[in-house]
C-alpha cells in the first residue's frame, strides 16, 4: 500500500489536473490545497512550486499515454503493421477520452515545465520507435534503406500535429477514421508492402 505521503501526493495531483481542467490551464497552489483538503503548505512541501505540481499532472498525463499506448501495448496476432496501427488508436483515443489532452498540447504547451516534461517523453518515444523500426527491419517486414530516426520523427511528428488540428474540433472526427487517414500516410513512408499494410501476418 502506498504510504500517507504519496497518498497525499496523487490526491494534490489529481486536484490540480481538476482546478486546471476547470479554469481553462489556469491554477493557483490555494486553490489546490483547497480541493485536496489539505495546507497549501503541504502542497509547496511536495512540489516546490506551482510549475513543479504543473510538471507532475503533466508527467502523470504522460504516464497514462505511455500507459495506453507504448509499454501497455500487446502485440496482435495480424503482425506488425496491425500492432502498430493499433498504436496510433490507441495514442488518438487516449487524447480524445482525457480531459487535460486539450491544455496539454494546447493552452499549456508553451509552458517551460510542460515542455520539459514533453520533450523527456518524445526524447523516449523516439528511441524506442527507432528501435522498433530496426527491429522490423531485421525481420524484414520494413526495407532497409529507410532511416529509422528520421522515420520516427516524421511519424511522431505527423500524429501530434494531426491531433493538434482536431482536438478543439466539434464534432471530432472518428478516431477509427482518422487513424486509417494517419496510417495511410504513415505506412507510406515507411514503405510497407500492399500486404503487410493490409494487415498479412508477419
Amino acid at each position: 500500500m502506498p504510504g500517507k505521503l504519496a497518498v497525499t501526493r496523487q490526491r494534490l495531483v489529481r486536484a490540480a489536473e481538476k482546478v486546471l481542467i476547470a479554469n481553462a490551464g489556469h491554477m493557483e497552489m490555494q486553490a489546490v490545497a483547497k480541493a485536496a483538503k489539505v495546507s497549501v503548505g503541504l502542497a509547496y512541501h511536495h512540489f516546490g512550486s506551482k510549475a513543479g505540481l504543473i510538471a507532475a499532472v503533466v508527467e502523470q498525463f504522460y504516464q497514462g499515454l505511455e500507459d495506453a499506448a507504448f509499454s501497455g501495448m500487446e502485440r496482435s496476432p495480424e503482425g506488425w503493421a496491425a500492432t502498430e496501427r493499433a498504436r496510433v488508436l490507441a495514442y488518438i483515443r487516449y487524447h480524445y477520452d482525457h480531459p487535460f489532452a486539450v491544455l496539454v498540447i494546447g493552452a499549456l504547451s508553451a509552458a517551460p515545465e510542460v515542455v520539459d516534461v514533453e520533450t523527456a517523453f518524445t526524447a523516449r518515444q523516439l528511441e524506442q520507435g527507432a528501435l522498433n523500426i530496426r527491429c522490423a527491419q531485421e525481420l524484414g517486414i520494413l526495407p532497409p534503406h529507410i532511416d529509422p530516426d528520421i522515420t520516427i520523427a516524421l511519424m511522431v511528428g505527423s500524429i501530434r500535429q494531426a491531433l493538434l488540428n482536431v482536438i478543439n474540433r466539434t464534432p471530432r472526427p472518428d478516431p477509427e477514421q482518422l487513424t486509417d487517414d494517419i496510417w495511410q500516410f504513415v505506412s507510406g513512408g515507411l514503405r510497407l508492402s500492399a500486404a503487410v499494410t493490409a494487415g498479412t501476418k508477419d
